[in-house]
């Protein structure tokens, strides 16, 4: 069973206290354009928030659109495995330009990942756990990337530091 937005689990990506009055969830995609724009926000919203916001990521390739979401997803659940999951996060997102294959090679030496450990998430061996995430998405009513959704409800206002922001305060102070 799909974990839903309103649900945090053990396999999710997360930065923040578990106790915190906010958590904000974002279905992403390493190769959306709109994805790379909101990294910068949710870091300002994190430093804004400090303890108060709980931030999880959680994977939504589309990969029609975007050939090279996929396996940039895949690379990202290998650092995982090592505890380098933001810092691949980081990469992924600041070099949107280049996902092939070749660039995913290059970030995961940099990242300190075997050659082993790349080409296994390159030819799918995180695929079952990507799938998870993109499942909890449909179940959660995802059709795009970037979705976010606070504290489980789905966020369809600006996605710009002010509303985002505003959007998160105003859910904590709902939960007095």
């Amino acid at each position: 069973m799909a974990v839903l937005s309103r649900d945090v689990g053990a396999q999710d990506h997360v930065k923040g206290l578990a106790d915190a009055p906010v958590t904000l969830v974002e279905y992403g995609d390493f190769e959306c354009p709109y994805c790379g724009e909101t990294v910068g926000v949710i870091d300002g919203v994190q430093r804004l928030m400090g303890d108060r916001l709980r931030y999880v990521f959680r994977h939504f390739p589309l990969v029609e659109p975007h050939p090279f979401a996929l396996h940039a997803a895949g690379l990202a659940e290998a650092a995982s495995e090592v505890g380098r999951f933001w810092e691949a996060h980081r990469i992924l997102y600041d070099n949107q330009h280049a996902l092939d294959d070749r660039a995913l090679r290059s970030y995961g030496r940099r990242l300190g990942l075997g050659q082993d450990a790349v080409e296994a998430a390159l030819g799918g061996r995180y695929a079952a756990r990507i799938e998870l995430d993109f499942e909890s998405g449909i179940a959660s009513g995802v059709n795009a990337t970037p979705t976010l959704f606070i504290n489980g409800t789905r966020h369809d206002g600006r996605r710009d530091l002010r509303g985002l922001h505003a959007a998160l305060l105003a859910a904590a102070e709902s939960r007095g």
